[in-house]
C-alpha cells in the first residue's frame, strides 16, 4: 500500500446574516499538489507537532489527533495568520510568529516562550479523507470545525509562498462560481463544500459533526452505464457522493 504523509486542515466558519462564511486559501500556481486549487488552510503534520501534542493534548484526545490539531492550527497561523485554537496572543504577535515560522522556527519554540496556550478542544473532528492509491501523492487527512471568533478576520491575508491569496466566501457561492481566473476546487474539497452548505451556520454544523461518526473516506473509480465515476461512501454527511471522473479534480 502507498505511504500515506499525515496532514491536517482546518475549515474555519464564521456566522453572517443570511448564512455563513468559510475560510478558504488559493494555493500557489507552483506547488506539487493542488496547484491553483481553492482548498482550506492546512498542511502535513511534522514531527515537532507530535511534540507539543505530547505535552498539550487532554486525556480524551489520542496522540495522533491531538498532533494534527496542533499542525492545523499552526498551518492556519502560518498560511493565513488565522489564530485558532491559540489564547494569549495579539495582532502584533500573530505577525511576528508568522513571520518566524515562515522563517524556519519551531512552533514548539514560539509556544515556549509563555503567554500563549493551545485549546485543542476549539477544533471539532469533522472528516477524514485518503484518496485511493492512484494518485502520486497521497495525504491522510484530518478535517477539523472551527470557529472565526469575532476578530480573526482582521490578519488574514496570504503568506506568499504557499496561498497567494485568503478569502472568505459561502460554500454555496463558490461552487457556483466558475469563469477565467476562478480557482479550481478539488474532489474532497467540492464534497465538503456541499456539505457545509447543507447547514445553517457554526452551531449546526458543530453538531452534525458530533453526532456523525468519523470514518477514513476513499475515493473509489466506479463504473455506471458506461461511464466512469469518483465516488465515496453513503451515509458519511455528504449529500454528493459521487461525480463524474471526466470532470473531477483530483490535484
Amino acid at each position: 500500500m502507498t505511504h500515506a504523509i499525515p496532514a491536517a486542515t482546518v475549515i474555519i466558519v464564521r456566522d453572517r446574516p443570511g448564512g455563513h462564511e468559510v475560510l478558504m486559501v488559493e494555493r500557489h500556481a507552483g506547488l506539487a499538489f493542488a496547484a491553483g486549487a481553492a482548498v482550506f488552510p492546512g498542511g502535513r503534520v511534522d514531527e515537532d507537532d507530535h511534540r507539543i501534542a505530547a505535552t498539550v493534548a487532554p486525556a480524551d484526545i489520542d496522540v495522533e489527533d491531538a498532533a494534527a490539531r496542533v499542525a492545523a492550527i499552526r498551518e492556519s497561523l502560518e498560511e493565513a495568520g488565522a489564530a485558532i485554537g491559540i489564547s494569549g496572543i495579539d495582532a502584533n504577535a500573530i505577525r511576528e510568529w508568522r513571520h518566524a515560522l515562515h522563517a524556519g522556527t519551531a512552533f514548539s519554540s514560539l509556544l515556549a516562550q509563555g503567554g500563549a496556550m493551545l485549546d485543542l478542544a476549539a477544533l471539532t473532528p469533522f472528516a477524514r479523507w485518503r484518496p485511493e492509491a492512484a494518485l502520486k501523492r497521497i495525504y491522510d487527512t484530518r478535517f477539523y470545525l472551527a470557529s472565526a471568533g469575532a476578530d480573526v478576520s482582521e490578519l488574514m491575508n496570504g503568506d506568499g509562498h504557499e496561498a497567494v491569496r485568503v478569502f472568505w466566501t459561502s460554500p454555496a457561492e463558490i461552487l457556483t462560481s466558475a469563469g477565467e481566473g476562478a480557482p479550481h476546487i478539488i474532489f474532497p474539497t467540492r464534497r465538503n463544500l456541499e456539505r457545509l452548505a447543507a447547514h445553517p451556520g457554526y452551531a449546526a454544523l458543530r453538531e452534525h459533526a458530533l453526532r456523525t461518526p468519523i470514518t477514513t473516506i476513499t475515493s473509489r473509480v466506479e463504473q455506471r452505464d458506461g461511464e466512469d465515476w469518483l465516488t465515496i461512501p453513503e451515509e458519511l454527511g455528504y449529500p454528493v457522493t459521487a461525480e463524474r471522473l471526466a470532470t473531477a479534480r483530483r490535484g
